[in-house]
């Protein structure tokens, strides 16, 4: 079975988050790392290659500075990457980012794409959904336990009330969420093997999508203002006399003036 797992570079969460002048995120501000969500979609892949054997390999779009992300992901033991770099990326919606993801995988074989549900840095779960769409391909989403036999997915979809249980076959699009796994760390043989993998690199006009339908000036969606999160205000403090009243009394007030009851 051949797996490709896309992942992104994103800002460390614990870093403090910056607006570039073009009011995209300024991923320079703090420290890169790999998007957490796909420490669990490369885990899960490299779980399905050991019992049935195949290849993993991480796709990764973004600047040449990914390549340390690319690598990381490598160092987990997958076995090659494709990294999509060029100007006319930056600023990408997600519609955008599928749309090239979805070209550079016009030309690959696969019987899987495994990603993470999400990223740290933008949190719309839409991706794996639009790459699909793109692919032509079934999607099975927030997937919190997966089994492959034979050409057949088997997947647990987590909802707000539990899971569904939902069935494919092989080609398709799967994401994960936190609960399916407990990544593995990079082993010391793993990070330096990672150095040599063979790593391909490709431009925009390489996949065959034109720079005027992606990037910052050509997304379905635009910033158009940002305003930093306000300090946090200092709370107020009851003194109850014992009984319960005083405490009581004011919590009502506090929810009336807010319009909660």
């Amino acid at each position: 079975m051949r797996i490709i797992c896309p992942v992104k570079r994103v800002p460390d969460t614990a870093a403090t988050k910056a607006l570039a002048d073009d009011k995209t995120l300024d991923r320079d501000a703090g420290e890169p790392v790999l998007n957490p969500n796909d420490e669990f979609s490369i885990e899960e892949a490299m779980r399905i290659k050991e019992r049935t054997g195949g290849e993993v390999i991480v796709l990764c779009m973004g600047p040449e500075q990914a390549q340390t992300t690319v690598r990381k992901a490598l160092s987990y033991g997958l076995d090659g990457a494709i990294q999509i770099t060029d100007p006319g990326i930056h600023g990408s919606d997600a519609a955008a980012t599928a749309r090239v993801l979805a070209a550079a995988l016009a030309d690959e074989e696969f019987d899987l794409i495994l990603m993470g549900n999400q990223s740290s840095d933008a949190r719309t779960t839409l991706v794996p959904a639009m790459l699909a769409e793109y692919l032509d391909l079934p999607a099975l989403t927030y997937v919190r336990k997966l089994d492959v036999e034979e050409g057949k997915l088997t997947a647990q979809r987590e909802t707000s009330s539990g899971y569904v249980v939902a069935e494919t076959q092989a080609p398709a699009v799967v994401s994960v969420v936190e609960a399916i796994n407990e990544p593995r760390y990079p082993s010391f043989k793993g990070i330096m093997a990672a150095k040599s993998k063979p790593l391909t690199t490709k431009s925009l006009s390489d996949v065959g999508v034109d720079a005027g339908e992606v990037g910052l000036e050509n997304s379905w969606t635009q910033i158009v203002e940002a305003t930093p999160r306000p300090p946090k205000e200092a709370g107020e403090k009851v003194e109850d006399d014992g009984s319960g009243s005083v405490g009581a009394q004011a919590l009502v007030e506090f929810l009336t003036s807010k319009k909660f009851i």
